[in-house]
């Protein structure tokens, strides 16, 4: 299916790896051009058409440098945003009371407050083109119970900041979509995943039997398909959505 993507300018936050940079490379195959940003978002290992800005979203200034580059490389046009980066759910202690405030906060802003910064900056170039999509990926964690608090807060956060912004008539009959990607398990190298599953390979494998109804965990390209049709404007009717992307792993209806 041709997504009509083709020429469209994206900027995928957290790019570098796992979710972000499967969603960037999907992009790309569709035509876009694309810009990524990550901590570490060296050329060196992305093997990707793709221009790559290092930064820090915790560091608002770092949030504005990469809109600044985008501007000046594009003529101030920006057609999709994907917030994907976040993280933080194997932060903190197991015990909630010996989570210091700081994981907390540092969480929130990595996650929602990175989005609603990005999103901030993005809406009036897409206003004036009367065009955009914003994809967050949030987590089934930000839609059920589930996960450490600080993590499910932020994440709820996200899914509330789509909602909310694709309730706004000004901004949606400007031809801008806002949703939520919903992800599962996903087992990304080099990640908390992997890592439980080196660990203990029997155990792993017996909760992948009874907590996932597919068997296994999900890929960052599986996910990154459903993001690259709601950037689409074949989606042009999916506004405030929740998309889970997680094989029947969550038990809300």
């Amino acid at each position: 299916m041709d997504l009509g993507l083709q020429g469209k300018i994206a900027l995928v936050t957290g790019g570098s790896r796992g979710i972000g940079l499967a969603t960037a490379q999907a992009l790309v195959a569709e035509g876009c051009r694309v810009v990524i940003c990550a901590r570490e978002a060296r050329r060196d290992h992305i093997a990707l058409d793709a221009m790559t800005i290092q930064a820090d979203v915790q560091r608002p200034e770092d949030i504005e440098r990469v809109f600044d580059a985008v501007l000046r490389a594009y003529c101030g046009r920006l057609d999709v945003l994907v917030n994907n980066v976040g993280g933080g759910g194997r932060w903190g202690a197991e015990r909630v009371e010996e989570t210091p405030a700081s994981v907390w906060s540092e969480v929130y802003q990595k996650n929602a407050g990175a989005a609603a910064h990005f999103t901030r900056l993005a809406i009036p170039l897409m206003r004036a083109q009367r065009w955009g999509r914003v994809v967050t990926v949030a987590s089934i964690h930000g839609i059920e119970a589930g996960g450490r608090p600080w993590f499910a807060m932020a994440k709820a956060a996200e899914v509330a900041l789509m909602g909310s912004l694709a309730r706004m008539h000004d901004l949606v009959r400007d031809g801008i979509t806002f949703n939520t990607v919903a992800p599962g398990g996903i087992m990304i190298p080099d990640t908390g995943w992997e890592h439980e599953r080196e660990a203990n390979p029997s155990a792993f494998a017996r909760r992948l039997e009874t907590e996932y109804p597919l068997g296994r965990l999900g890929t960052p390209e599986e996910v990154a398909d459903v993001i690259a049709f709601l950037c689409s404007d074949k989606a042009r009717l999916v506004n405030g959505a929740t998309v889970v992307v997680d094989g029947g792993e969550s038990r809300r209806f």
